[in-house]
Order: C-alpha cells, then sequence, then structure tokens
C-alpha cells in the first residue's frame, strides 16, 4: 500500500482562478476585499478584475455649499488614467466634487468605459461638451448620470442622447447653459428614461418633453421658467407619478393645466407645489379633479389658495394621505373646515403659522379627525423615497 509523501502539503495559492474569484466574491467585509489582493499579484490581479465600483476621496454624496467649499483632495489626470487601467470592469464611477478634473481626464472612457452603467460627476465644474462626447463615445451602457453643476449644452446632450439611449435617470440641476432642445433630444432617443432633474435651469420650459415616454415617472423641475404649454409636454407621456415644481413664478391659469383634466396626470401620486405663491383656485380645482390618485399634496407657501381650492380639495381628493399647507396665508378656519369633513383617506396634515387659521378650529380639527396626524413641522423635499438614484 503507497503511504502519501511528508512533503505533499495543499495549499490555497495552487487554486485555479475562478475559485480564488468565488472566494474574493464572498467576501463582504470592505477590509478583508483589500487585503485579499495585498497577498500577491496574482490575488491582486484578481482582486482588479472583480472591482465594480470606485469613488475618489474626493467625491461627495450630500451636495451642499459646506461641502464644495471644503478642501478636498483632487485627483489628477494621470492616477485616473491609471485607476481606469487598473480596474477595467467598472461598473459605477463617482467623480463628483472633482471641481478641477479638465474634460481629457475622461478621454480614457472610450477604451475602459463600455461597462458603465453608473456615472457621478457633481459639480466637476472643468466638464464640458467636450468631454460629455468621451462619455457619449465609450459608454453606451450608461443607466444612471448625474451632471449636477457641469457646464454642459445642448450639443453634449444631444451627442450623449444618440449613444447613451440605455439612460433611465439623468440629473441637470444647475446646468444653466440647457435649453428646451437639448431635453428635446434625450427625451425623443433616451425611451426608457424613468427620473430626470432639471432644477434650476432658468432656460427651460418644458417643451422639450413633448411626446416623450410614459416610463417617465419622476420629474423635478424647481424654479424653472414652465410654461402651460411646457406642463403640457411634461405629462404628456401619461405615466409621470412624481412632480415637483416648487417655485412657480408665473400665473399658471387652468388653461396651462389641459392635459391634467383630461388625463393626462392621471397616474400622478406626489406633486409638489411649495413656494408656488402665483397657483390659484382654477389651478387647484383642475388637479384635484384630474388626479384620482394623489396620495401626497405640497402646498406650502401657495397663497394664492383660497376657500374654492381648499374645499375642491375636500371633496374630489379621495385618495390623499398627506397635506402640506404650511403658511398658506388665505387657509382660513372655513378651509381648514371643509378639509375635515372631506378628505377621508388624509392620516397626515403639516401645518404652520398659518395666520388665518384659529387655534379653536385648529383644535376641532384634532378633536374631530384624531385618525390624522397633525405636523408642526415643515418639510422640504417630498420625493418618494428610492424615485432618484444619482
Amino acid at each position: 500500500m503507497d503511504i502519501p509523501s511528508d512533503d505533499f502539503s495543499p495549499s490555497i495559492m495552487q487554486l485555479p482562478d475562478d475559485c480564488l474569484l468565488s472566494i474574493f466574491q464572498h467576501l463582504d467585509c470592505g477590509c478583508d476585499r483589500e487585503s485579499f489582493g495585498l497577498t500577491c499579484r496574482r490575488w491582486l490581479q484578481i482582486q482588479n478584475l472583480n472591482r465594480r465600483s470606485l469613488q475618489f476621496q474626493c467625491a461627495f454624496t450630500m451636495l451642499s455649499i459646506s461641502s464644495l467649499s471644503q478642501n478636498n483632495s483632487q485627483i489628477s489626470i494621470f492616477q485616473l488614467s491609471r485607476l481606469l487601467n487598473r480596474f477595467q470592469q467598472l461598473e459605477s464611477l463617482s467623480l463628483s466634487g472633482c471641481t478641477e478634473l479638465p474634460d481629457s481626464g475622461l478621454a480614457l472612457l472610450p477604451r475602459h468605459g463600455s461597462k458603465l452603467q453608473r456615472l457621478h460627476l457633481d459639480c466637476c465644474f472643468r466638464i464640458t461638451d467636450y468631454g460629455l462626447s468621451f462619455v457619449a463615445s465609450g459608454c453606451s451602457s450608461l443607466v444612471i448620470l448625474s451632471l449636477y453643476r457641469c457646464n454642459v449644452t445642448d450639443y453634449g446632450l444631444e451627442a450623449l442622447s444618440n449613444s447613451c439611449v440605455a439612460l433611465e435617470d439623468l440629473n441637470l440641476s444647475y446646468c444653466p447653459r440647457i435649453s428646451d432642445y437639448g431635453i428635446r433630444t434625450i427625451s425623443q432617443n433616451c425611451r426608457h428614461l424613468r427620473a430626470v432633474r432639471i432644477s434650476y435651469c432658468r432656460n427651460l420650459t418644458g417643451a422639450g418633453f413633448q411626446r416623450c415616454s410614459q416610463t417617465l415617472t419622476y420629474l423635478e423641475a424647481d424654479s424653472c421658467r414652465l410654461e402651460p404649454n411646457g406642463i403640457r409636454s411634461i405629462l404628456s407621456g401619461g405615466g409621470l407619478e412624481y412632480l415637483s415644481v416648487c417655485n412657480l413664478t408665473w400665473c399658471i391659469h387652468v388653461d396651462g393645466l389641459v392635459a391634467i383634466s383630461v388625463g393626462f396626470a392621471a397616474k400622478l401620486k406626489v406633486l409638489n407645489f411649495r413656494f408656488s405663491r402665483t397657483i390659484g383656485d382654477n389651478c387647484i380645482m383642475a388637479i384635484a379633479k384630474g388626479c384620482p390618485l394623489l396620495q401626497e399634496w405640497n402646498l406650502a407657501l401657495c397663497h394664492g389658495v383660497m376657500i374654492g381650492g381648499w374645499e375642491s380639495i375636500a371633496s374630489h381628493c379621495h385618495n390623499l394621505k398627506t397635506l402640506h399647507v404650511n403658511r398658506c396665508r388665505n387657509l382660513c378656519d372655513r378651509g381648514l373646515q371643509a378639509l375635515r369633513t372631506g378628505c377621508k383617506c388624509l392620516s397626515i396634515l403639516y401645518i404652520t403659522r398659518c395666520s388665518q387659521i384659529s387655534a379653536v378650529a385648529l383644535e376641532n380639527f384634532k378633536l374631530t379627525r384624531g385618525n390624522v396626524e397633525v405636523k408642526e413641522e415643515e418639510i422640504m423635499c417630498i420625493c418618494p423615497q428610492g424615485a432618484f438614484r444619482f
């Protein structure tokens, strides 16, 4: 009978690459994954090929003025090139906060960006249409793109729309150089769009969304110069469930909401009109009648809503669960009484500093509608959880 040799000792180093890859993929701790690559060059190569996401130290996820003023360490073109050459299977890349990154920093994307599905370029102030052309030519699988505060124009969006047709989530907030033409190229060519932010793009009227895809479900257009025709265009796809148009500065009469009254906004569930002081009763009545599925409505600081508007909400918003009426100057005791007797599904009422509401009327509301949680606080954002994946 043969006796095994004493000098035979099985080692993990003798495992084939596919076994080592399986081991690496089962490591949940980030420290363990980094330690894996420090073992030897072979293991490092397996780690490199399996890396799917990359976010630099200068990148940030929560945008604020203070974060922009911090001395974040900047990534150089040389460093970025080395990392993109090293990690060639990336699906997610965040360069947000790399304020000094030039267009040439994205030049390697045509070679190494074919698998990218998420790209974040928030506050990359030096990225222009030229840099976006590298994204367009190299990242055809892109699903999520954030260009918050980038210096891009319609030309860059047109190039993007011709190549990145799989786009679903797009953030263009604070991109002041884009117009309805750029939005039109995106909405017509990227037919899988589901979530778009265009807030504080002052040149946009909304007309670029005409005949948009019915997949468009979430849209934020705060402080844009939307026009009645633009509102109709935004709703033209028929699939919108969340719409935020805070701080509308023009008087939106009922003729600007024909799309709502004929059913184009029938799926709308969450509507944010905060600080839109020119919106009046005609608008409120059209929405209350035309949006039967509406569940949350923010009307804080909407001083143009009078008794007729509040009574219409009470009579027609049968599925409304959350209502924001903070600092509404023309919400009076009679309006609160209408809300008390109507809106049978109401469960949360945000109300503060309504000067025409008496303490007696508010207390009567609380006693009569004990199932409604009255919150004396003000909520700025009512975006549904998971709506935007930026």
